[in-house]
């Protein structure tokens, strides 16, 4: 959690100290790198379970508690309330940390546009991290579950743009894609790299968030009945 927070709050003062007359601070700016931070927080949730799996605690954990649908979603429930926390204070913290460091600036946090960008942090990294926790127990190691929570959202979502005549039409509907399009839809604020290239989501801003969710618990379902049938 502290090297979540360390990035993304660290970058943001950077680019703060850094902005001017060509490179404008806005709100926007200010969440540039929250995404730094998510790919920490999924780790961090993966390992939750991974963690118990590698040492074997899973069996202990199962004999405490032999309902064991019960007990993994206590512990998605706990993982990504901890998770959507730590995502809002990072998010409000880069915006406070870039206020501090260009206090003549305004970012001021206006428009609904903005508060979604910054707010809306906390929804994102709350769902991620059921996301990450169900791959955590679908796949059950370590290594594996975090490859793929890494080489997911920052290679193959953007790689699958690159696919001739249908990258487009895939990349549309890539999980967190659509959270990112939550976060920044309709704010002019924020950076043009942000979101990726430019894309013809298939919903809103909330309509995105709801799409991002219904994946991340779909997902815990499909892992929630994995789980309960095959041995800990």
């Amino acid at each position: 959690m502290l090297l979540a927070f360390g990035l993304t709050v660290g970058f943001a003062a950077i680019i703060a100290a850094n902005s001017g007359p060509e490179f404008p601070l806005t709100v926007g700016i200010t969440q540039a790198f929250i995404n730094f931070g998510l790919m920490v927080i999924m780790v961090m949730a993966a390992l939750a379970v991974t963690t118990e799996y590698r040492f074997g605690t899973i069996r202990a954990t199962f004999l405490a508690v032999p309902k064991r649908t019960s007990a993994l979603v206590a512990k998605t429930t706990v993982v990504a309330l901890l998770a959507g926390g730590v995502g809002e204070a990072i998010a409000f913290a880069a915006w406070g940390v870039a206020k501090l460091v260009k206090p003549n600036v305004d970012i001021a946090i206006d428009t609904a546009g903005e508060w979604r960008n910054v707010a809306g942090a906390g929804l994102v990294f709350l769902l991620a991290a059921v996301l990450a926790v169900a791959v955590g127990m679908l796949v059950r190691q370590t290594a594996g579950a975090v490859a793929i929570l890494l080489v997911w959202p920052l290679l193959v979502e953007s790689l699958v743009g690159l696919i001739p005549k249908i990258g487009d039409d895939i990349q549309r509907w890539m999980p967190f894609q659509n959270a990112d399009h939550f976060l920044t839809a309709g704010n002019a604020a924020a950076p043009a790299g942000q979101g990726g290239p430019v894309i013809n989501f298939p919903f809103g801003a909330w309509g995105s968030l709801v799409y991002f969710a219904a994946i991340a618990f779909g997902l815990l379902v499909i892992a929630l009945v994995v789980a309960k049938k095959r041995d800990a």
